[in-house]
């Protein structure tokens, strides 16, 4: 792959990792509610998410989803529930009391979960790779390249995602956001809602 193809292909990996979204609610939801470990795995978790849809993109899901219109609308329509499932429950938590420094309110194996599912249920991740970085795939395209585009998309979404975690859990940030943690709880919740309810509408 050229080297300017692959800046390309970069920048629009970036500017869909770092769109706000249900992906950066979480990781900073797993954050603020176990600390550092927990939002990292999510992110890892939900960078393995996007590896397996660059690597379905490049496998021929936009050919797949144009012959069976179907399938896309049934994703669609489980990542809204699941959506909104997540809002529900943010929702519900911002009625609690602010998170305590020594209190874990998430697990590593919840934060994988979610990361994992919030990664293959969000619609916007799902145009996202058939609309955009289906461009950058060929039919003459050798396996190298192939896994170089999984890979990129894999790396900058879970830098990224790292680096949100990383940045939030820091000594002087988490425990002023801690502090704050039912407010964010509740914006969360509207936000996922709000998402949900705008993928059953569009």
């Amino acid at each position: 792959m050229p080297m300017t193809l692959w800046l390309s292909l970069a920048a629009v990996c970036a500017m869909g990792a770092m769109s706000p979204g249900p992906s950066l609610a979480l990781v900073l939801r797993h954050t603020l509610g176990g600390g550092r470990l927990p939002g990292v795995v999510a992110a890892l978790a939900h960078a393995l998410g996007v590896g397996l849809y660059a690597l379905l993109t490049v496998w021929g899901l936009g050919a797949l989803i144009a012959r069976h219109p179907m399938l896309f609308q049934v994703i669609t329509w489980g990542g809204a529930a699941y959506l909104a499932w997540l809002g529900i429950k943010a929702l519900r938590a911002g009625r609690a009391s602010a998170l305590q420094a020594s209190g874990v309110a998430t697990t590593r194996v919840q934060a994988a979960r979610d990361g994992m599912l919030v990664a293959l249920g969000n619609p916007k991740l799902i145009l996202f790779f058939v609309a955009l970085l289906s461009q950058f795939v060929s039919p003459d395209m050798g396996v190298a390249a192939k896994a170089l585009i999984v890979a990129t998309a894999m790396v900058i979404d879970g830098g990224w995602y790292v680096l949100v975690a990383v940045a939030f859990s820091h000594s002087s940030v988490l425990p002023w956001l801690q502090a704050r943690s039912h407010w964010i709880n509740r914006l969360t919740g509207v936000i996922l809602l709000g998402l949900a309810l705008r993928v059953v509408v569009g």
